[in-house]
Order: C-alpha cells, then sequence, then structure tokens
C-alpha cells in the first residue's frame, strides 16, 4: 500500500486571519485544484473552510465546531497537539523571512533530529509549525554505536 501526505487540516475560530497567515508567513497559495473535496454544509458540520497549498500538499483551514462530531454521530477523539512540518532548501533564509514579519521562532539546528536543521514557530491560534532543511545528507544517515546504545524503546514509543 501507498502513502502520501494529502492535506492537513487545522481547526480555528476566524478561518480568515489563519488563511492570511499561512498565505503571507508560509507563502502559501488558494488551492483551485479540482481534488477539493465538496462540502455538504447540511449533514452536521456547517463551518468556513479555506484551502490553500504549496502545490502539493493542500492545508485545510476549518471553522472550529466542537459539537461537529455530536451532530453527525461520529466518535470524535481529540489527541494532544502535534505540528505541520515544511521542508525548504535554505532554512537562513526562510529565518529571515519570518524575521522580517515578525515571527518570533526557536531555532533548534539538529538538537531532535541528526541531519535536519529544525526551527519551530507558532501561528496565531498556537499551532505549532515546523520548518527544516536536510543538513549534509552522508551525515543524517551515520549514527555512531553509542548513538544507537543511548536509544530505548518502550511500548514502540522512545523513552
Amino acid at each position: 500500500m501507498k502513502l502520501k501526505l494529502h492535506h492537513i487540516n487545522i481547526s480555528t475560530e476566524n478561518v480568515d486571519r489563519m488563511e492570511t497567515f499561512y498565505k503571507d508567513i508560509l507563502q502559501l497559495h488558494r488551492d483551485k485544484s479540482s481534488d477539493l473535496p465538496s462540502l455538504e454544509k447540511t449533514k452536521g458540520y456547517s463551518g468556513d473552510v479555506a484551502f490553500v497549498t504549496d502545490g502539493t500538499i493542500q492545508t485545510h483551514i476549518a471553522q472550529k465546531d466542537q459539537l461537529a462530531g455530536f451532530k453527525t454521530k461520529k466518535l470524535v477523539n481529540p489527541v494532544e497537539r502535534g505540528h505541520i512540518a515544511y521542508r525548504t532548501d535554505n532554512i537562513k533564509e526562510f529565518k529571515e523571512h519570518l524575521e522580517s514579519k515578525g515571527v518570533k521562532y526557536a531555532d533548534w539546528g539538529n538538537t531532535a533530529v541528526n541531519g535536519w536543521h529544525q526551527i519551530f514557530f507558532y501561528d496565531p491560534d498556537g499551532n505549532v509549525i515546523e520548518v527544516h532543511q536536510l543538513e549534509d545528507s552522508e551525515k543524517a544517515l551515520v549514527m555512531s554505536d553509542e548513538d544507537w546504545k543511548s536509544l530505548k524503546f518502550i511500548e514502540g514509543r522512545k523513552r
């Protein structure tokens, strides 16, 4: 089975504000593709949705509705907040772009992932966004014996 990322869905109280943020800061554009979902606003969810894209992956910015699961009689299982990750070919230029827009970010370098230079920042609703650039690909593939020994997995999770 082949899987690929299709879209990211973000819920918000203010669709217009979030769409502006994603277009201005991440330089996404309005998605006009024929692959957009057809919204059924009479079947339980009637919120506004904006569709933006980087040309490959769609981002759906949907109006929050905590009761949509109850209205549609579907189980809602909220999970901890994760993050959206984008890859860039020039992390330095992207950091300069964020600074020019007044967006604060945390530069993790390759602290969390060997071979990735990562920065993290928040959108207006507090969703975490990661932007990373691959470092030297040869360096990214090499883990020392000590690195492997330091990894401890319990029930599929690193501890």
